[in-house]
C-alpha cells in the first residue's frame, strides 16, 4: 500500500546562494517568477563545511521576510554545537521554522568532522536545542547514497534520521521513477511514515547533467543518455526532449500518489516553470487532480 497518497501535497523551489550582487537582483527576479505559483517554501543551499555560511543565511533572510517560507540547509560536517547553536537561535528570531539537515561533505583539506558526524546526530541535536520549533526535511536517495556501504545499510541511516524526529524528506533527483517508487514500499515496509518528497533536477545541459550525476550517484538512465549525445550540441532540442522526459516522469509520479515535487532550480526559473506549466499545476493551493 503506498501511504504516501495520506499526505497534502507540497511543492517547493530550490536555490543556491548567489556570489555577487548582480547574481542576487537575477535570483529575485526568479524568486518572483516562482512566488507567483504559491509554492509551500523555497530552500537554499549550504556550501561544503559550512562554505557558503553567510550568503546562505543573508538569501534566506531575505527572501523569508518577502512572505513565502524559506528554509536553509544545513549541515553538521566540520561545524561545532556552539556554532550550530548559534544559527539555530538566528533562524528562530527570523521567524523560520523550517530546516533541510543534511550531513554535508568535507571541503578539500578539511580533516576534522565536527563534533557531529551524520545528519541523524543534526537532527537529534536540532531536536534538543529548539524542541518542535523547526520542520526538518531530511535527504533520501532512491537510487542508494554514493558512499552507502549496501542498499540495505542505507535504507537504515534513512530511517535513523527519521526516528531522531525528521518531519518530511526530499528525495535526491532521478530519472527513474520506479527507483521513488521501490524506495518508499521499503521505507513504509520498515515502518517509516513520513512524506518523501521527489526531488526534481530539469535537463538543460547534457555535460553539466553528466557531472552532477557523476558527483551524487544520480543515474541516467541508458535510454536518456544515448539520446542527449544524439543530439550533440543542439541545445534547444536537449532542452524539449529533456522538458518532455521530466513532465511526463512527474505526472507519473503524482498519478501514483507523490505527495508534490521539490524543483532543483539552479537558480533558473524557466526549465522548473515549464515543467509546473506542463502538469498543470495551478497556484491555488488546489492541485490538479492526477
Amino acid at each position: 500500500m503506498n501511504t504516501q497518497k495520506q499526505f497534502n501535497r507540497r511543492f517547493s523551489f530550490e536555490f543556491f546562494p548567489p556570489k555577487t550582487p548582480e547574481g542576487m537582483a537575477k535570483l529575485q527576479t526568479v524568486r518572483d517568477s516562482f512566488a507567483e505559483k504559491q509554492p509551500d517554501f523555497f530552500s537554499v543551499t549550504y556550501g561544503a563545511g559550512g562554505s557558503t555560511q553567510e550568503r546562505t543565511i543573508d538569501t534566506v533572510v531575505t527572501l523569508h521576510k518577502q512572505g513565502i517560507s524559506t528554509a536553509p540547509h544545513l549541515s553538521c560536517i566540520g561545524a561545532t554545537k556552539k556554532d550550530l547553536s548559534k544559527l539555530l537561535d538566528l533562524y528562530k528570531e527570523n521567524d523560520i521554522n523550517r530546516i533541510v539537515a543534511l550531513r554535508g561533505d568535507l571541503p578539500s583539506g578539511m580533516g576534522a568532522h565536527g563534533e557531529l558526524r551524520y545528519a541523524n546526530d543534526l537532527v537529534s541535536f536540532i531536536r534538543e536545542h529548539s524542541g518542535d520549533h523547526f520542520n526538518i526535511e531530511v535527504a533520501a536517495y532512491p537510487e542508494f547514497h554514493p558512499q552507502a556501504q549496501s542498499a540495505e545499510a542505507d535504507l537504515v541511516n534513512f530511517k535513523r534520521k527519521v526516528d531522531a524526529g525528521a518531519n518530511s524528506a526530499i528525495t535526491q533527483y532521478f530519472y527513474n521513477a520506479d527507483a521513488y517508487f521501490y524506495f518508499v514500499e521499503r521505507v513504509e515496509k520498515m515502518g517509516i511514515n513520513i512524506p518523501i518528497v521527489p526531488g526534481i533536477m530539469p535537463i538543460t545541459n547534457y555535460s553539466n547533467l553528466v557531472r552532477f550525476s557523476d558527483m551524487c550517484g544520480a543515474e541516467i538512465p541508458r535510454w536518456i543518455r544515448k539520446q542527449l549525445e544524439a543530439y550533440g550540441d543542439d541545445s534547444n532540442s536537449i532542452v524539449q526532449f529533456g522538458e518532455a522526459v521530466v513532465t511526463e516522469m512527474c505526472e507519473k509520479l503524482l498519478k501514483a500518489g507523490a505527495p508534490g515535487l521539490h524543483f532543483y532550480t539552479l537558480n533558473q526559473a524557466a526549465p522548473s516553470l515549464n515543467i509546473w506549466n506542463n502538469l498543470n499545476l495551478d497556484s491555488s493551493g488546489d492541485r490538479k487532480s492526477f
